[in-house]
């Protein structure tokens, strides 16, 4: 490998302070060396918070959690109101009958050469 080209591929605590849950990985992503916290083998490691993680995300967890930070969901429900039922579906239209099958012209005959 050249040298000083490669970012430093080092030892990282990812949190995700939604759902308390912390994890240890080795990454290359630039990190705030005043913020490390101490990890369960004694050492200490730099830590980048999460906005989300499979600990607090709804397709992994099962959950439907709505995270509003701009008040959307509620600007949303004011303009367009809450959802109304569905109205109950028609009957689908009876079949229609197939048209019955043309005939095929019969084959025509090559025509064979005059002696």
């Amino acid at each position: 490998m050249k040298v000083d080209i490669h970012p430093e591929y080092r030892f990282v605590v990812f949190e995700d302070a939604s759902a308390n849950y912390r994890f240890l990985t080795r990454s290359t992503v630039k990190v705030d060396p005043s913020k490390t916290v101490q990890w369960d083998d004694g050492n200490s490691y730099p830590v980048i918070q999460l906005d989300i993680s499979n600990a607090s995300h709804p397709f992994f967890t099962g959950q439907m959690k709505i995270i509003d930070s701009a008040g959307r969901v509620e600007r949303f429900n004011k303009r367009y109101g809450a959802r109304k039922k569905a109205a109950p579906a028609k009957k689908a239209a009876p079949a229609r009958k197939a048209a019955p099958a043309k005939k095929a012209a019969p084959a025509k005959k090559a025509a064979t050469p005059k002696e």
